[in-house]
């Protein structure tokens, strides 16, 4: 955790222990003693993304919760995350989780079957094969602590693990990966990881899984080098942002390209 703004620390405590309530841009910057538009530079620079964001996404883990422990409509949980129209909570769920609320409800069966799947899979390929044409992204990634399962890591498009990201794969092991023909841009890289021992709910909602992010934005400019990546998995921190992404789903997607690669 950046040692940057210790008081943001508070912040986002109160911003948890207070999610069901009406969190103003005002309201929390008087909570910092900060003025607003102080607040949010130095909240967006600690916590990648302003304070709004950060509050619409603890809302949306706390809809993934909801939905997976309760009983409770889709539209009541709806309005637990602050959104008042079915229709608007249903489209903003599936766009950064990556399936419907109905969907993630009812995901958990598929969850341990792709488990099962990638258990099994005895040639997984962490490298591109020789050949490959277009921007390159490579890196390694390490661990704080040891751990068997797999890993999962992409290139997302806001510095959140939210929404399909543009590019991302699965890992068998600790090490090297590599991401070809990437669209010049600008990315986050991200990842996470699971044991072969967690439950379909820990997997669903992933608040203890390692994970990883890079320090700065990675800057993608046609036909130019860009510099190996280092990532290092650690115990989840105060200031990670949400983990809102469908695991289950980037599993599945995964499957479906070693499955269409082998049939060649």
């Amino acid at each position: 955790m950046s040692t940057a703004y210790p008081e943001i620390n508070e912040v986002i405590k109160y911003i948890q222990d207070h999610i069901d309530e009406p969190l103003s841009l005002d309201r929390l910057a008087r909570y910092a003693a900060y003025s607003p538009y102080h607040f949010t530079r130095i909240f967006k620079e600690r916590v990648g993304v302003p304070p709004h964001y950060y509050i619409s996404s603890v809302r949306l883990q706390k809809a993934k919760n909801l939905l997976l422990t309760t009983e409770l409509s889709v539209r009541d949980i709806g309005l637990e995350a602050g959104q008042q129209s079915l229709g608007t909570f249903t489209t903003r769920f599936t766009e950064r989780v990556g399936v419907s609320p109905a969907q993630f409800r009812h995901s958990r069966q598929q969850v341990g079957n792709h488990l099962d799947s990638l258990q099994k899979l005895m040639d997984w390929k962490n490298n591109s094969p020789p050949g490959y044409t277009g921007n390159l992204i490579q890196g390694t990634i390490h661990a704080e602590k040891p751990f068997q399962g797999v890993i999962l890591v992409g290139l997302f498009t806001k510095p959140i693990p939210e929404g399909f990201p543009p590019y991302g794969t699965l890992l068998s092991s600790l090490g090297d990966f590599c991401f070809q023909n990437v669209k010049p841009g600008v990315y986050y890289l991200m990842a996470t990881a699971i044991s072969w021992e967690m439950t379909a709910t820990d997997i669903l909602l992933p608040h203890t899984t390692l994970r990883a992010k890079s320090g700065k934005a990675v800057i993608v400019k046609p036909n130019a080098h860009t510099p190996h990546q280092q990532l290092t998995l650690h115990e989840p921190r105060l200031d990670d942002p949400p983990i809102l992404i469908s695991l289950p789903l980037l599993m599945k997607n995964f499957l479906i390209r070693i499955s269409q690669h082998s049939n060649l």
